[in-house]
């Protein structure tokens, strides 16, 4: 019983970190940098994500791996899951590949212009890391009442 409560609560923490530094950064940090100079903005930006996506890494591995082994343990696998299992799977693997995407693609473009002060092509960057998290976030939201009140459904 021990196991099944550590690896929910890694679980649950591994979601409030990426989910919660989503929201954070879109709807608090990048409003609050809009009123910086561009390559300030740029800059700050270069920061906090130098400092979350480690975060977000973790995150994504903790949740996998933990959501696969409360899969298996708890529910004997694939056939015995109920819905919001299954939904909560298949969002939860939509946002990791966008976040791979974004992570390898316009976050390492991103970071590389802002290193050389190439403030043109980091701003076309950020751009699209920010579409990227504007569809990650709500899907986010989405997972974590699916999480919340899944057991509950029927």
């Amino acid at each position: 019983m021990f196991t099944i409560v550590f690896a929910l609560a890694l679980h649950i923490l591994a979601a409030v970190v990426w989910v919660g530094g989503m929201f954070a950064a879109y709807l608090c940090l990048r409003p609050a940098a809009g009123f910086l100079e561009g390559p300030q903005r740029l800059e700050l930006w270069r920061g906090f994500f130098a400092k979350f996506f480690p975060w977000v890494w973790l995150s994504v591995i903790l949740l996998l791996a933990t959501g696969y082994w409360m899969l298996v343990t708890t529910f004997g696998g694939f056939k015995g899951a109920p819905l919001y299992i299954n939904l909560m799977q298949l969002l939860g693997l939509i946002m990791a590949a966008l976040f791979f995407w974004l992570f390898h693609g316009p976050w390492l473009k991103f970071k590389r212009a802002v290193d050389a002060k190439d403030y043109a092509a980091a701003g076309g960057q950020i751009g699209k890391i920010a579409k990227i998290i504007q569809i990650n976030l709500p899907l986010g939201l989405i997972v974590v009442l699916i999480g919340g009140t899944g057991r509950f459904w029927g």
